[in-house]
């Protein structure tokens, strides 16, 4: 039996990391699970921030990280291929040598948009919360290991879907598919119990929305967390595929 491809998409949060999945789900080859490590990261983080729906999603999950790495992440699929949407924060109190036996990609945005995004939501966020400095260390450790497939950025995505994930499935080994540039609007069963508080202008979506430049006002502190990202972020920009 051939094996199963598995992707890990790790993101910071407020991206475009649920379209991405979204993207993937129209794949005939693939199946999709949504950040299966977020109850684990409930349990494990030292945040202050205050979830939506914490209740159902430590209720929904299992919170031992080990036993979704085994069950989830190398469990059994009916398709050839599983991608995870992962966020980069989640992956904490956790034996990350699974990583190398898998393909990686990492999903990076301007952190002044993230931070204005989800600050909106979860208020007053630290680093450890927006998963950038995470992501930093991915990048750096999953290099090495020759498990990196691809960097995108939100920016570069949006100006080309079509050209950036035809370069994606280049370096993941896969076709492209060009149903994964539309999807049907509303809520998805691949959607986990979280959606309806991160979800509502994806679910308006039947695809990838044009960028928009926007400016983002940030308050001082958030200022200062944007501007400890910048150095982080623009590492991974310049390594990342291009419009």
């Amino acid at each position: 039996m051939k094996a199963i491809k598995r992707i890990n998409a790790w993101s910071s949060p407020r991206n475009v990391s649920t379209a991405f999945m979204y993207a993937f789900a129209q794949r005939q080859d693939t199946v999709v699970v949504d950040e299966p490590l977020y109850a684990h990261y409930l349990s494990k983080t030292d945040s202050e921030a205050a979830h939506p729906g914490r209740d159902q999603i430590l209720a929904s999950q299992s919170r031992d990280g080990q036993r979704v790495v085994r069950e989830v992440l190398f469990g059994p699929y009916h398709r050839p291929v599983v991608l995870f949407k992962q966020m980069a924060h989640h992956l904490i109190h956790l034996d990350e040598s699974f990583l190398s036996n898998m393909d990686n990609i990492l999903l990076i945005r301007d952190p002044r948009a993230i931070i204005a995004s989800y600050s909106q939501v979860i208020s007053n966020p630290v680093m450890a919360d927006v998963g950038i400095e995470k992501l930093y260390g991915l990048f750096h450790q999953l290099r090495e290991q020759g498990r990196l497939a691809a960097v995108i950025d939100a920016k570069e995505l949006l100006l080309n879907p079509a050209s950036v994930l035809n370069q994606l499935c280049h370096c993941l080994g896969l076709p492209f598919d060009e149903r994964m540039l539309h999807w049907l609007p509303g809520p998805r069963p691949e959607d986990g119990v979280w959606a309806p508080y991160w979800y509502a202008t994806v679910h308006r979506s039947t695809g990838f929305q044009p960028y928009q430049p926007r400016h983002y006002e940030l308050p001082e502190n958030l200022k200062t967390l944007a501007e400890q990202c910048r150095p982080y972020y623009e590492e991974l920009y310049e390594a990342s595929l291009k419009a």
